[in-house]
C-alpha cells in the first residue's frame, strides 16, 4: 500500500481527489494540506510515498514546496494550468493531471504511480488526451499529444511535426516515442516513421512500389515503400475510425 497526501488550496478540489482515491484501496490517504506552510509541515511529519500536488496555492507554488523538501516523494501534479507541464517534466513528475480530473484518467495516473515504484526502466504509455513535453537542444515545448502529426527518425534524434508549428528536433530516438505514444492512432510504418492515423489523409502513388504520404500541415514529401503502405492500410482497417473520415484514399496515377 502506498501512503499518499493531497495538497490543494481548494476544498472542492481536495474533496474530488478524496472521492477518486476512494476507488483505489491500495492508496492510503495520510493527510491533506491547503497551503505551502501546512503542506511542508505535513510532508516533513508523515513522509508520504507520493503526493497529489496543486501548483498555485497561498505562500508559494507547488514547485517551491518541492524545493524545500529534503526527501522528494513521487509527485502527481493536479492543476487547471497546462502551461506548467514542462516544469513538471523537469522535476520528473509521475503524471500531470488537468482539472477536472475524470476517474479513468485518475486511474491511469495511479497505474503510472505504481509503475514508478516497481520499474524505472520502461516509460509510461500516454493517452491521446495527455500533454507531452518535447525537449529540443534549446528548450522544452509542451503540446497536446493529439496535435502530433508525424514523427521521423533523424539519427539519435526525432523530428516531430505538429499542427500549426514548424517541425521540432527532439532529443529522443524514434523508438522512445514508439513506446510511449498510444497505438492506435500512432503507428510505426517503417524504421524511420511514425504517423498519427487521425491526421493522415491519403497516399499519392508515384510508382508501383512508392507513394507519397499526404498529411495536412506537413509540407515535406514523405515517401512510403510497399511494406509501409501495407502497414498503413492494415492499421486504418483495424482501427476503423468513422469519426475521423473515410478510409485512406489513394491516387493510383503514377506521377
Amino acid at each position: 500500500m502506498l501512503r499518499v497526501a493531497v495538497i490543494d488550496d481548494e476544498n472542492l478540489a481536495r474533496q474530488g481527489l478524496r472521492q477518486l482515491l476512494g476507488a483505489h484501496p491500495e492508496l492510503e490517504l495520510i493527510g491533506e494540506a491547503d497551503s505551502h506552510s501546512s503542506a511542508l509541515k505535513l510532508l516533513r511529519r508523515e513522509s508520504p510515498d507520493a503526493i497529489f500536488l496543486d501548483i498555485r496555492m497561498p505562500g508559494g507554488t507547488g514547485f517551491d514546496l518541492l524545493q524545500a523538501l529534503d526527501i522528494m516523494p513521487k509527485v502527481v501534479m493536479v492543476t487547471a494550468h497546462a502551461e506548467h507541464a514542462s516544469q513538471a517534466f523537469d522535476i520528473e513528475a509521475v503524471d500531470y493531471l488537468l482539472k477536472p480530473v475524470r476517474p479513468a484518467r485518475f486511474a491511469q495516473a495511479v497505474r503510472r504511480l505504481h509503475a514508478s515504484f516497481t520499474s524505472a526502466l520502461e516509460p509510461p504509455i500516454h493517452s491521446l488526451e495527455d500533454h507531452i513535453c518535447l525537449r529540443t537542444p534549446q528548450r522544452t515545448v509542451t503540446t497536446p499529444i493529439q496535435d502530433i502529426l508525424l514523427l521521423q527518425a533523424d539519427g539519435d534524434f526525432t523530428r516531430v511535426f505538429l499542427k500549426s508549428s514548424p517541425p521540432l528536433m527532439i532529443c529522443h530516438p524514434l523508438r522512445y516515442y514508439e513506446k510511449i505514444l498510444p497505438s492506435p492512432p500512432f503507428v510505426r510504418l517503417d524504421r524511420s516513421l511514425i504517423t498519427n492515423l487521425h491526421t493522415t489523409l491519403r497516399l499519392d502513388r508515384k510508382s508501383r512500389d512508392l507513394a507519397t504520404l499526404v498529411i495536412e500541415g506537413v509540407s515535406e514529401e514523405i515517401l512510403l515503400g510497399r511494406t509501409a503502405q501495407k502497414r498503413l492500410h492494415e492499421s486504418i482497417a483495424i482501427e476503423s475510425l468513422p469519426a475521423h473520415g473515410n478510409p485512406l484514399p489513394r491516387n493510383t496515377t503514377p506521377h
